[in-house]
């Protein structure tokens, strides 16, 4: 009837048929809106998050290769100490983001929340946008929820601010060790 050949020469057809299909080759693509350059190319996807070049991630051999950790943050090691006293829902250091759990201080009807976010890296006023949120509860357990633009987030800010720029001072002398080993029992 059929060879064995002929089977599998079918079946190769169909198969890479249905794998070509799947990549679309025939999507139409206007040349105005891509530049002439490669260099000009390259920079146009890098910007729309279409490739990433892997020299810009790692230095050479011989240069030093530079990894930046949360502790190694200045604001976010200040903003971590500044809220400590209060239980954290979410914190994400590469999304820039603190929010605290809702906060009372032995009072049932009033509640805090905070929300911290990092626009910059660098010590300056504008590289925090704080949020403070009032929850305030009655006996019928109906709250009403609303954002306090008072005195403590400017208090706040001025107290991150404040520890970041000491932070940032200790880090730059030279004999500073920000964690000193601690022996444990004795």
């Amino acid at each position: 009837m059929f060879s064995k050949k002929f089977i599998n020469i079918a079946f190769f057809l169909c198969f890479g048929t249905f794998l070509l299909n799947s990549c679309a080759p025939f999507n139409s693509v206007d040349a105005k809106k891509f530049p002439p350059d490669p260099k000009l190319r390259v920079k146009k996807n890098m910007e729309e998050g279409r490739g990433f070049r892997l020299m810009d991630k790692v230095k050479s051999a011989t240069g030093s290769r530079n990894f930046e950790f949360a502790s190694s943050n200045e604001l976010w090691r200040a903003s971590l100490d500044a809220i400590d006293f209060m239980p954290l829902a979410s914190v994400n250091y590469s999304g820039g983001i603190i929010i605290t759990d809702w906060y009372s201080n032995n009072q049932n009807t009033e509640n805090i929340k905070i929300t911290i976010r990092f626009l910059t890296n660098e010590i300056r006023s504008d590289a925090l946008d704080i949020k403070v949120f009032r929850k305030t509860c009655n006996e019928l357990n109906k709250c009403n929820i609303s954002e306090i633009s008072g005195e403590i987030k400017k208090e706040l800010k001025r107290k991150i601010l404040k520890t970041a720029k000491i932070y940032e001072a200790q880090k730059k002398d030279k004999n500073f060790t920000p964690y000193e080993p601690t022996n444990v029992g004795n």
